[in-house]
């Protein structure tokens, strides 16, 4: 026979995957459940670590024991820098990913700190500038409603938005089209990127900050962006929750052996 922690953790399981309890509903307090006689405190403390492990719920400090949403957002490849969004219109690339997702946003659901920092050797390889470089540190916390999602933080070099809506802290993106519109008019068309992604376990600081679950990883982003003479305007880190995105990239496959023909 299951213990009692199994049971009652199967319980709310098959409640959860028959909708009774939605995403984004709370779980009773522990306290509740004892009162209630499912269990000593042990007993339901069990099951709710039972679901937390099997991906049903998440649990946090101040939160209580949420169903998880079941739906992660679309992180876009490609198409989040389409220029046509960010020059032609106002669809910055978390906007671009709300709007793939069919979910709601805000423009100040982007909250940012603007500061000059030393660069490190990571930020300085990235921006190709020698370790110590005074550089721009535009560090962004991105959230769906009060979930945070995501942290990103861009680093820029001072001679290329020294002056621009990019240095402006106001909460949201840098103005219509967002920071790529101001390297764009600025005389920076982006060209190409390069992403390199990694998943690995969160510091006690970024489990605060993205509110993650026990256990959660994170998926770490550098993104280096160039102009078409290989310039690059902007190294960026970013932070997100591992569960919170699904990423999706839709590309062209290459054939090399057939470019090199055409070339001959």
């Amino acid at each position: 026979m299951a213990p009692k922690w199994r049971e009652l953790a199967d319980r709310f399981a098959e409640q959860i995957k028959s909708s009774q309890l939605p995403p984004g509903s709370q779980l009773p307090q522990i306290r509740e459940l004892v009162e209630a006689g499912e269990g000593s405190k042990e007993t339901v403390h069990k099951a709710y670590k039972a679901l937390e492990a099997e991906g049903l719920v998440t649990s946090t400090r101040g939160h209580g024991t949420v169903v998880r949403p079941r739906a992660a957002l679309k992180r876009l490849g490609v198409a989040r820098y389409d220029k046509a969004k960010w020059r032609d219109g106002d669809e910055v690339a978390f906007i671009a990913d709300r709007v793939a997702s069919g979910r709601a946003y805000k423009r100040n659901e982007q909250t940012q700190t603007v500061s000059r920092v030393e660069a490190d050797s990571l930020v300085a390889e990235g921006l190709g500038v020698p370790v110590g470089s005074e550089v721009y540190a535009r560090a962004r916390l991105v959230k769906e409603g009060v979930q945070p999602t995501h942290t990103l933080t861009s680093y820029y070099r001072p001679e290329h938005v020294e002056g621009t809506r990019i240095v402006d802290p106001t909460p949201g993106p840098a103005g219509r089209g967002g920071g790529y519109r101001v390297l764009y008019d600025a005389g920076y068309e982006i060209d190409h990127m390069r992403e390199v992604l990694f998943a690995r376990v969160p510091t006690t600081d970024e489990v605060q900050l993205l509110q993650l679950p026990a256990g959660e990883p994170v998926v770490e982003l550098h993104r280096t962006t160039y102009t078409a003479d290989g310039t690059v305007v902007e190294f960026a880190v970013g932070i997100h929750s591992a569960s919170r995105f699904a990423w999706e990239y839709d590309f062209k496959v290459p054939d090399s052996a057939q470019d090199r023909k055409g070339q001959e």
